[in-house]
């Protein structure tokens, strides 16, 4: 089946406000023969080269990783997304999209090789000259030169533009002098291409091309971190470095649009890995818990683990859902950019810039749901889940950095709810119309009226009333704090929260309702309950989040009214979701893991 190219793509945003059509929906069945395999060959890998040294990677095995990355390097599997004529295989974005979630169950493996072919790589991809495009992109696409990242500094993290790192010209204006230094550098320790970002003259933001073994420019030890301890993590130190004036990476003071641009892209592969890890991780716990015995019965008989388990699949196939929708969107604006006659990088950079909010929803998202997941499969595990003999131990380790790079979920949060107010003020986005006929359905009388006899009715009834909630809570604090609104962030992160609950639920019943529609309502009935589960409990996490957002702002007959309001658009019929999470574990376990 060839991959569904929606005719009336939404732009970025755009679902707040607009109903998505379920059959221009491309979800993860649409997989193609192709993507199927490049999924089940990136799965082959880890079982292969990865997991079974996985010891010997976290003991930092001098030339190993890069051993490793070499293979990846063979197989196609660093070069998925770069051109033909650079030596990569050329594939769509969701191909990519499929590489990072098929290699994300590696851990530090995983780690060294997002890193590698993100930003070690893209950044001379999309922002390089042709002479540095031929130099690096076919080294780095077959694994021959690693590549690597220099932004952050010992005092700018979030902050990225207050780095102290400097470049000045030198006398015969040959070279760029770097002095600074850069912190937590993943594969920094045997990368041969470093980007790294240095305000010239002390202002002028800019990207630089930093090679192993320049002059002036030297690398610390290795980083004992809490997880992820298989990949090379190191400082970078840059006295009197001499960079070649034809290294510089971009405009001279444009080096934010490198930095900025290449995290949203970032944010998305980020919880496509996580997404991917998080499948191994509910797997193991899922085959523990069918030869674990206590009290003469496995423990996968027990509620309280078969809830955990369906929770698991609940929030994997809900993130997932989320994620091939954004990713097809990004893949056909890419194509749209291309036939309009932008550059292969001008496309693929503004897809990804158009589709910025859906990024930092995903990449909070993902990497929550990892979180969750390893940490309810140390649960299962029990004692032996804090032990070093049993892989979900690592598992939990290496999760927890993944809210914290790629921006972290914080930023992501205030970036969601910022980047929507930004479009709506500059016309792209109109919020107001919306909005405003929200406050007006507030000060009218229900409407009781015939319901829709639709497939799926009440669920499309929930999916249009929790955007009615966003629209009105987010509203009433732009009105109520007007210029004060971002800096306050709490509030801002509740509306968030609405937005990425709508944003998943939304996903998970148009998932839905395209494969009712082809295979029939019956054949999807544990889909539908994934899907019913979380929007039964969506409901109830909106209504907080709009709540403690309404009470930080409004009082007396105004706050009552919105809370009035507030409970009439999360309002959701009884659904038992008790027997919907047995029936779903009962797949699990039958299914030996989660192959959902």
């Amino acid at each position: 089946m060839e991959p569904t190219k929606q005719t009336n793509a939404l732009h970025g945003g755009e679902w707040l406000i607009k109903e998505s059509n379920a059959f221009e929906t491309f979800i993860p069945e649409d997989f193609n023969e192709e993507q199927t395999m490049v999924m089940d060959m990136c799965k082959q890998f880890l079982d292969t080269e990865v997991l079974p040294i996985i010891d010997r990677i976290d003991k930092l095995e001098p030339g190993l990783m890069p051993s490793l990355l070499e293979k990846a390097g063979e197989q196609g599997l660093l070069s998925t997304a770069f051109p033909e004529q650079y030596g990569g295989l050329g594939k769509d974005f969701i191909t990519a999209s499929i590489v990072n979630e098929g290699l994300g169950a590696g851990h530090s493996f995983s780690v060294a090789v997002a890193a590698h072919t993100g930003i070690g790589s893209l950044p001379i991809l999309y922002f390089g000259t042709d002479a540095q495009k031929e130099k690096y992109i076919p080294k780095l696409a077959s694994g021959e030169w690693k590549g690597a990242y220099g932004l952050t500094e010992p005092n700018s993290g979030s902050d990225a533009l207050g780095a102290k790192t400097t470049a000045r010209l030198s006398e015969d204006g040959k070279h760029y002098i770097l002095n600074g230094q850069k912190c937590w550098i993943t594969n920094g320790g045997f990368a041969d291409v470093y980007t790294v970002f240095a305000k010239i003259d002390g202002d002028k933001f800019t990207g630089f091309i930093v090679e192993r073994g320049f002059e002036g420019f030297t690398q610390g030890p290795e980083e004992h971190k809490m997880g992820i301890k298989g990949s090379s993590t190191v400082q970078l130190y840059f006295q009197d470095c001499k960079v070649p004036v034809e290294n510089v990476l971009g405009e001279i003071g444009k080096g934010h649009l490198i930095a900025f641009n290449i995290l949203n892209i970032g944010r998305l592969k980020l919880c496509a890995a996580a997404l991917g890890g998080s499948k191994r991780a509910a797997t193991i716990s899922i085959q523990y818990a069918k030869t674990r015995e206590q009290f003469k019965l496995p423990i996968a008989k027990f509620g309280a683990i078969r809830h955990k388990m369906a929770e698991m699949a609940v929030r994997m196939w809900v993130c997932e859902s989320a994620l091939f929708r954004t990713a097809s969107w990004i893949d056909n604006k890419e194509h749209e950019l291309l036939a309009g006659g932008k550059t292969f990088a001008e496309a693929l950079l503004g897809a990804a810039e158009e589709y910025a909010i859906e990024c930092s929803i995903l990449k909070v998202y993902g990497s929550e749901v990892l979180d969750f997941v390893v940490d309810e499969g140390v649960q299962i595990h029990g004692g032996n889940g804090f032990s070093d003999e049993y892989l979900i131990s690592k598992a939990y380790r290496d999760s927890r950095i993944n809210r914290i790079y790629e921006g972290t979920n914080e930023i992501n949060r205030l970036l969601t709810v910022d980047m929507v107010l930004k479009r709506a003020m500059k016309g792209k986005l109109d919020l107001m119309t919306p909005a405003m006929n929200v406050q007006k359905e507030l000060m009218s009388i229900p409407d009781f009226g015939s319901e829709d006899e639709g497939a799926f009715a009440k669920e499309r009834k929930y999916i249009v009333n929790f955007k009615k909630a966003i629209l009105m809570v987010a509203g009433a604090a732009v009105q109520k704090l007007m210029m004060q609104l971002d800096k306050e962030q709490e509030i801002l992160m509740n509306i968030a929260d609405m937005a990425m609950e709508t944003f998943n639920a939304e996903s998970a019943l148009l998932r839905v309702m395209k494969l009712a529609d082809s295979k029939g309502e019956a054949a999807v009935s544990l889909q539908a309950d994934i899907m019913r589960t979380y929007l039964y409990d969506a409901a109830d996490r909106i209504n907080k989040s709009g709540k403690d957002a309404l009470n930080s702002f409004a009082d007396g007959d105004e706050l009552r009214m919105m809370h009035i309001g507030l409970k009439r658009f999360t309002k959701v019929e009884p659904f038992n979701t008790k027997d919907a999470r047995r029936r779903i574990s009962d797949r699990l376990v039958a299914d030996d893991g989660y192959h959902l």
